[in-house]
């Protein structure tokens, strides 16, 4: 009988390890379908604060017939210069001075490169191909 008894109070508590193991298990996977209970927390929404008082806007630069066009550009910090690359030949934008610096395209016959300006200035560029290919972006 003693032996019946040790097998019954065994079973118990593997039933009942079993049983708290599957609701651990249920509780931390988040999948549980209860509200209350679920981890899963959810990403913040993204703000973004500005003081602008208009959304900036991109400007194209169409590069072809060996120029830039415009040639000379105003736009506001934070606004994306496009250049539009259509000629026959192949062109770049190449800042020149340390202020434009980054303006350093690839050489393009056809295709596009864009630039966000952060920083007011005035920023001269050139194609290295076509030196006389000039340009200026003044960022306000």
């Amino acid at each position: 009988m003693s032996m019946v008894r040790h097998r019954a109070a065994s079973t118990r508590f593997a039933a009942g390890f079993v049983v708290a193991a599957a609701l651990l298990s249920a509780g931390c996977s988040g999948d549980s379908g209860n509200a209350a209970t679920t981890t899963t927390r959810k990403p913040r929404p993204v703000t973004t604060t500005t003081t602008q008082q208009h959304a900036p806007t991109n400007l194209t630069v169409e590069v072809g017939d060996m120029k830039y066009a415009p040639a000379d550009a105003t736009i506001k910090v934070g606004e994306t210069v496009t250049w539009k690359f259509s000629d026959k030949v192949p062109h770049n934008v190449q800042g020149i001075g340390d202020k434009a610096m980054g303006l350093n395209s690839p050489i393009f016959d056809k295709g596009e490169w864009s630039y966000t300006f952060t920083q007011p200035g005035t920023y001269r560029y050139m194609c290295t191909l076509h030196p006389d290919m000039r340009g200026t972006i003044t960022v306000s």
